[in-house]
């Protein structure tokens, strides 16, 4: 692991970690995505930054608080970068040329993840990506990030098999969200975008925001693994 120091961070409070959140940064090379992150200017930092080759920047202590999730929510937690470790890969995203994530690059977000969950007993349901706390203005990671092989190797979570053929109830599925951790005020009015973000991490086949039997059992799954 390299160190590239970042001066964008201040002091957490005495909350305590509990989310673990990816990112893409969304730009040409780790090159020009590394100057960003320790700019003052920029304002934007994370903890860790991972090159598509898999080699690993650490950026700011885990016990400061890094600036990289914005305005986010989860649970009720709104200040998440007060409460989360924030890991940015390199992937030029979706305004870009977005792509696949390369397997040495996860096999290094495997390895580094597991000891941040280690460090700090973060529950599987709350490793997120950004488009998961941010749903209104962020789709990162994106539908290329490879949820079930993170989950396969003990990081996050991810649906079991799921019921067929349930019923599908829009207000029922938002609650259902809300429940997870989906921060779904006013998404009622519209909701394509939040059922998107959630299908980009779970059902990344068809991630258009439809509502359908499948999406929502993969959600009453999930309810289920984080409950029992």
């Amino acid at each position: 692991m390299k160190e590239a120091r970042s001066p964008n961070y201040n002091e957490r409070s005495d909350a305590g970690i509990k989310y673990l959140i990816i990112h893409y940064t969304g730009m040409a090379s780790g090159e020009e995505a590394l100057s960003r992150l320790c700019d003052a200017k920029s304002e934007v930092a994370a903890h860790y930054l991972i090159e598509e080759d898999g080699e690993v920047y650490s950026l700011v202590d885990e016990n400061l608080r890094a600036w990289h999730a914005g305005v986010s929510k989860w649970e009720d937690d709104e200040d998440i970068n007060d409460r989360s470790i924030g890991v940015e890969l390199v992937n030029p995203g979706h305004e870009s040329v977005y792509r696949p994530f390369p397997d040495a690059q996860m096999e290094s977000l495997i390895f580094l993840s597991k000891e941040i969950i280690d460090r700090h007993r973060i529950k599987p349901w709350h490793v997120l990506g950004h488009s998961d706390v941010a749903w209104r203005r962020k789709i990162d990671p994106g539908e290329f990030f490879d949820w079930k092989k993170l989950s396969e190797n003990g990081v996050g979570c991810w649906p079991r098999r799921a019921q067929d053929n349930i019923e599908v109830s829009p207000e029922e599925f938002l609650s259902e969200l809300k429940l997870f951790g989906y921060d779904t005020k006013g998404s009622n009015e519209n909701p394509v975008a939040i059922i998107s973000a959630f299908q980009r991490h779970f059902r990344q086949t068809d991630f258009r925001g439809v509502l359908d039997y499948e999406t929502a059992a993969i959600l009453k799954n999930l309810l289920a693994q984080k409950v029992n």
